[in-house]
């Protein structure tokens, strides 16, 4: 099989080296691409010097080389769509569409699905314009989050310990710090706890080893087991697997046991 995976940061060096693993455990044929890549994804695939959200040039790529599988890391290709362009080519493709994609692009989106569906939250309210965000900013009590509502290489939430902080990022970023990504923001009020990260899909599988042993953890939407494998580079999320918002949210709120075993984060 013939892999392509987009992107260049350590995400798509652990998705290289698993794979490369399994192909060596199964004895498959594989032939690994990466692009960009980097140093870390040179010793296991031919890296392509594209960048990911050059879309015509990666779609190119894929027709020279006949990828038969297209993995895609990074949020902005798949915010721009790649995944649709390459499954409306024929390609096979592990990647959210662009209209999925929109939970991880605009923050303002995501907020708005989460309150349809009745998934707990923090507060909060999105602005375009600065008046009305310094007017919430002074009425609700410190410390906030201000949140660039696009893409923003992980630098968009502030943690802001007072009031005059969080004037000061709204400011900063709806007067252009963060280009098109602050142009709308999010101020949001501020929890305290553990965070958890978690990737996974619909229908899901495991992709840990066997080694892998589960604890069970409480998550402010019910329970989740995390299962550390061997490697450091997976860890294994199980969680009902929703097929609609509405069962979904039901789910959370019923606290409904893990059923299913499913993806992994890097």
């Amino acid at each position: 099989m013939r892999v392509l995976v987009v992107g260049g940061g350590g995400r798509e060096h652990a998705l290289c080296w698993a794979l490369r693993r399994d192909a060596a455990s199964s004895s498959d044929d594989l032939t690994l691409f990466a692009a960009p890549g980097n140093p870390g994804t040179a010793t296991l695939a031919t890296n392509l010097h594209i960048p990911a959200t050059a879309l015509d040039e990666l779609r190119a790529a894929v027709r020279t080389h006949d990828i038969d599988l297209i993995i895609i890391g990074p949020e902005a290709p798949l915010a721009a769509g790649l995944a649709d362009q390459l499954r409306d080519d024929g390609r096979a493709v592990f990647g959210p569409t662009a209209a999925a994609s929109r939970l991880e692009s605009s923050k303002a989106y995501a907020k708005e699905v989460m309150r349809r569906a009745g998934v707990p939250t923090a507060a909060s309210a999105t602005f375009v314009e600065l008046t009305p965000a310094l007017d919430y900013i002074r009425e609700h009590a410190e410390p906030l989050v201000v949140k660039a509502s696009g893409l923003a290489a992980g630098k968009g939430a502030v943690v802001c310990k007072t009031r005059e902080e969080a004037a000061d990022v709204a400011r900063a970023m709806l007067g252009g710090s963060l280009g098109e990504a602050g142009k709308e923001l999010l101020v949001e009020e501020f929890l305290d706890g553990e965070e958890l990260s978690a990737s996974y899909c619909s229908r899901p599988r495991r992709i840990t080893n066997g080694s892998a042993k589960a604890t069970p953890v409480r998550t402010p939407v019910g329970w989740a087991h995390i299962a550390q494998s061997a490697s450091p580079a997976t860890t294994c999320w199980r969680e009902s697997a929703p097929t609609s918002l509405s069962r979904c949210s039901a789910k959370l709120r019923r606290r409904a046991p893990p059923t299913k075993a499913c993806c992994t984060r890097a």
